[in-house]
Formats: C-alpha cells, sequence, structure tokens
C-alpha cells in the first residue's frame, strides 16, 4: 500500500490540487497505469466506488472542454497525451495549442469563476467554444432576439471549470454551448461568500462551503437601537421540520400545516411588514396600530394583507402568534425561537406545529380555505 501510494504520488506530483478525485483516479489509471485495486487501497476506497469514478470520467471525453483538459493535465503529468481518447485525430485541439496553453493554478480558477459564474448565472446566457478557439465567451440572448457577448475566459480556465462540473454542455457542434450547473452556482455562491468576508475583514466568519446552500437575506431586527439578522431565503424553517418524521413515520408537518404557515408569510410580504413588529406584538395586534384603512389606491393591497395577518395572530393569540410570526414570517430557526422564548429544547416545533393547525383552522373558518386574490 506504502509502495502503491508513492508511486501514485509521482506520477500525479504536477497534477494541481484543484483537480477532481474522479478525474484524478482516472489520470492515475490511464497513465500511471495503477491498476483500480491499487488506487483502491491507495485511497482506502472501494474498488467498486474507483471503478465508477473512472468510468464516468471516461464517459465525459465526448465533452469537448473535458476532453481538452484531461489530455492538457496528461501531459503535464509527464507523457506525450492520455491512452484512450474518443476523438478522431482531425478533431482534436493541435499539439502545439495543448502545449502553449498553460493549466492554471486555483487562484486563477476561482478569479475568474467569479466573473465568469456570475454572468452565466445570467438569463439566456452560456458560454460557446469551438475546437481551434483559445479562448471561450460568454453570450447572452437578449428580449429583442440579438446576442451579445458579456465576457471572454482563457480557454483552458473554462476547460477546469467543465472538469470540474461547474459548467455542462447543452448543444453541440460546429460551435459548443456550455451552461451552468447547480454545481456551478453553488461554487458561485462559496466563492461571492468568500470574496465577501474578506474583503469585510472577517474571513473567519465566513461558512463558504455552507452558504452555497443558502440564499441569505438581511433584515432589521427591534425597535430603538436595531440589529440585522440573517436568514435563508432558499429554504423556509417550516421546509425542513416537513422533512421530519415522527415516531409512525409521517412528515412531522403536514403539507396543510405547512401551506398555512406559507400563506401567513405571503400576506406578511405582501404587508411590507418588518420583524420590528415582533418586540411589540400586542400593540401590532390592536386596531390602533392598523393603519388607515383605504377604500382603494395604491396600499389597498398591502393594508389589506396586513388585515388578514392581524386578524389571523388575534386568533392565535400569546405565544402562538409569536411562534408563528418568528418562525413563517422572519425565516427563524427552531433553537433561535427557542432560546427567544426561554422555552426548553425540542419544545419549539411542538408548539409551532399547535400553531399551525390553530392558524389552518381559521383559514378555514374565515376564508374557506382559499386564499384571496391579490389585488
Amino acid at each position: 500500500m506504502a509502495h502503491v501510494s508513492c508511486g501514485l504520488d509521482n506520477t500525479l506530483s504536477d497534477v494541481p490540487a484543484w483537480v477532481p478525485g474522479a478525474a484524478r483516479a482516472y489520470l492515475a489509471h490511464t497513465i500511471g497505469g495503477h491498476s483500480i485495486r491499487a488506487l483502491a487501497r491507495a485511497s482506502g476506497r472501494h474498488a467498486s466506488t474507483v471503478l465508477r469514478q473512472v468510468r464516468r470520467i471516461e464517459g465525459l471525453r465526448d465533452d469537448l472542454l473535458v476532453d481538452h483538459a484531461l489530455r492538457r493535465l496528461g501531459r503535464i503529468a509527464g507523457t506525450p497525451g492520455l491512452r484512450h481518447s474518443n476523438r478522431e485525430d482531425g478533431e482534436t485541439m493541435s499539439e502545439t495549442m495543448a502545449v502553449r496553453v498553460r493549466v492554471p493554478d486555483e487562484a486563477t480558477i476561482e478569479r475568474e469563476a467569479r466573473r465568469i459564474l456570475r454572468r452565466m448565472n445570467e438569463p439566456g446566457a452560456c458560454l460557446a467554444v469551438a475546437r481551434d478557439m483559445e479562448n471561450a465567451v460568454v453570450v447572452r440572448d437578449t428580449a429583442d432576439g440579438r446576442t451579445v457577448r458579456t465576457a471572454v475566459v482563457e480557454r483552458a480556465v473554462a476547460e477546469a471549470m467543465a472538469l470540474k462540473d461547474w459548467l455542462a454542455c447543452g448543444s453541440k457542434g460546429r460551435i459548443n454551448r456550455y451552461e451552468i450547473t447547480s454545481a456551478g452556482r453553488s461554487a458561485l455562491k462559496r466563492l461571492l461568500a468568500e470574496e465577501t468576508a474578506a474583503k469585510a475583514g472577517r474571513p473567519d466568519d465566513c461558512d463558504p462551503f455552507g452558504d452555497q446552500h443558502r440564499d441569505l437575506d438581511e433584515r432589521e431586527v427591534g425597535t430603538g437601537q436595531k440589529m440585522r439578522t440573517r436568514y435563508n431565503l432558499a429554504e423556509s424553517p417550516l421546509q425542513s421540520l416537513a422533512r421530519r418524521k415522527d415516531r409512525l413515520g409521517k412528515p412531522f408537518l403536514s403539507a396543510e400545516l405547512v401551506a398555512a404557515g406559507e400563506r401567513l408569510r405571503e400576506d406578511f410580504e405582501l404587508a411590507q411588514m418588518g420583524p420590528r413588529v415582533t418586540q411589540n406584538w400586542e400593540r401590532f395586534l390592536s386596531s390602533g396600530d392598523a393603519g388607515p384603512k383605504d377604500g382603494g389606491g395604491p396600499a389597498a393591497g398591502p393594508q389589506a394583507a396586513r388585515e388578514r395577518v392581524n386578524r389571523a395572530l388575534a386568533d392565535l393569540g400569546p405565544g402562538l402568534a409569536d411562534v408563528a410570526l418568528r418562525t413563517c414570517c422572519f425565516l427563524e430557526g427552531m433553537e433561535a425561537v427557542e432560546r427567544r422564548m426561554g422555552w426548553a429544547a425540542r419544545s419549539g416545533k411542538i408548539v409551532l406545529r399547535i400553531a399551525l393547525q390553530r392558524l389552518k383552522r381559521h383559514y378555514d373558518e374565515v376564508e374557506g380555505g382559499w386564499s384571496p386574490m391579490i389585488g
């Protein structure tokens, strides 16, 4: 095992650290000549796992950027080329271009990815590249039918992003068009979170691998001296609880209860209310804080939504209204709600379920279970 590990390290000593593990296993197998079992012993994985990785990378050789990325990495690993290629000799990139363009380092890839992935995340955007182009371009279709170029990226960087599964080929031909993947969007969030933390001088406060799965926003909380709290727009706490199972194997929150909570949040957002009301929710429930009752005009919709929230919270009463408001509208997690309310651990979700049951009954009785038309 030690001998195999040493041989593997020698084979891939010049391969950059950013290369994914599956691609490294493929290079070690096709260039270094290491067997699947030897690679499995060296990596501590099962042989079938390594075999699936190698086969998956081999299956990506039909992708123009992935194929050229592997050929480029094969050259810097000390051989004139990879042992396997699914392309005809006339279809592959010329030897001079492959040698002339260097393999980028991780810092370059991440710097360019922040720029390119941000452009590719725009509606109608894609990355276009032809076989003999030294650079790839990001283009976007406009509403009037025109195609505009928004960015240019070095070919080797585009190949690296495709190998890292940040880009996927959507259409092939004389010009190949690539689209951003879900992994690319997650990587963009992570890179932007790291950049924001670095600019703010708080790199240790950054959780980039957590932020790549979140869509974070901030709100002001409190009256008088306000503070800002962050919450995840991508997922409501209700959705997280809905995936949990009770002791009978049923969802902890039924679809009807989740719908009731989301309905309260819709009215809350429409009313353009802020978290400041949680500090004095009794005043918020009073008729004197409800504002003027206009019969029409631009504020009629928000005013009606505000009144619906008033009625729902008044029906819930103290305690239940607070947990529903904090969880459904302010998107606070259960642990945060329990700390604020001074409740025992794991008791908040029980209170929330009771609040949602009461809230569903309120909507069924008042409006027959259907939301009013907006506007």
